[in-house]
């Protein structure tokens, strides 16, 4: 089989970004500069997935691979969502390592160079570890003060972890997919596909591996910069409402991820049902808050569709104090539980 020009430039590869790209054109220069900023880039690989885009996403990834042969390589699909081409992504990634990394987000200069030096050393040792975590900023819109998501007190930074060694999470922190760098073949052994044309698929992403991850490390440096805000995003609250459906699917995948308890380390089954009560809840809360008695309902399936599928895994989600306050019956605990929300968004900021 004859090599592709991007084959024949390329070098072993530590570490792959993938970049799914649908109509961003406009954020794509900022994105890949910024991966493009370390000292040594010859050992990484980014991979810019065009997801059928309307406007000049394709010819500008085309652009970037020209002038950065055996570094950038552009992949055109026809349009499959997120999902969609978070999955050509993994499938096409040569590198000992993978990290998605949104369009419209960037990564931060100093941290990359740590991020790096560090994968660069698991990849000389025989038992690499199967997962780094980082922190991640929620760079939003007009906001001078820049909220940083950090685990320091879940996680010792820059030790070789297990599950086991994990702390507490507080009750609405998780390990989102902005924070995570897996080793490929941990992914691929997982049988991870995500949904196609459906949204938020990064709980699955940052979910279904997990049971394969048996050691870990976390750099406790800002490495994400997550851009939330702008007009039309997915995180916004309008929208998220509108797509109650896809949280639903999004939560059916992650119920049928989850492993039962004694069959994985109890460290990990703690943080999986501590993760799955997450977003159980935040589906939830969306239900609730389009104030739609059809949505609802969908609350209720929701919960017994858990409890349909394992009735221990439902028992320890809904023993979460998240899970208890978002089962409040009638009309005061909806009312509740939306007074709630516009609290913890005006504090946090995070749509």
């Amino acid at each position: 089989k004859q090599k592709t020009a991007y084959e024949m430039t390329t070098t072993a590869k530590t570490l792959s970004f993938v970049i799914p790209s649908y109509n961003m054109e406009a954020y794509l220069d900022r994105c890949v500069n910024s991966l493009l900023s370390a000292h040594r880039t010859d050992d990484l690989e980014i991979l810019i997935i065009d997801d059928g885009s309307k406007d000049g996403t394709l010819a500008y990834a085309q652009k970037l691979e020209r002038n950065n042969p055996g570094i950038v390589r552009a992949i055109h699909q026809e349009n499959k969502g997120h999902g969609g081409a978070v999955n050509t992504g993994i499938e096409a990634a040569t590198g000992k390592y993978v990290k998605v990394v949104d369009a419209d987000d960037w990564v931060g200069p100093e941290s990359l160079e740590d991020v790096l030096a560090t994968l660069r050393e698991e990849i000389t040792r025989d038992d690499p570890i199967d997962m780094l975590v980082t922190n991640y900023v929620y760079d939003k819109v007009e906001k001078r003060h820049k909220h940083v998501v950090n685990f320091r007190h879940a996680m010792k930074p820059g030790k070789r972890l297990t599950w086991d060694d994990l702390g507490h999470f507080g009750l609405a922190e998780y390990i989102l997919m902005h924070a995570l760098i897996f080793r490929t073949d941990v992914v691929r052994a997982s049988g991870m596909k995500l949904p196609e044309h459906t949204f938020y698929v990064d709980f699955i992403y940052a979910y279904q591996p997990f049971p394969w991850v048996k050691t870990l490390k976390y750099l406790d440096t800002p490495f994400y910069h997550y851009y939330i805000g702008r007009e039309g995003q997915s995180v916004q609250t309008d929208v998220m409402i509108r797509r109650v459906d896809q949280l639903r699917l999004v939560n059916q995948c992650m119920v049928r991820a989850t492993p039962e308890r004694g069959t994985v380390p109890d460290g990990l089954y703690r943080y999986m049902i501590h993760f799955l009560a997450i977003e159980s809840s935040v589906a939830s809360v969306f239900m609730i808050l389009s104030k739609d008695p059809a949505n609802y309902a969908k609350k209720e399936a929701l919960w017994n569709d858990i409890k349909a599928y394992s009735p221990s895994i439902y028992a320890d989600v809904r023993k979460k104090a998240m899970s208890r306050a978002l089962n409040l019956r009638g009309s005061a605990g909806r009312f509740i539980i939306r007074s709630g929300y516009v609290v913890a968004e005006k504090v946090v900021g995070f749509n």
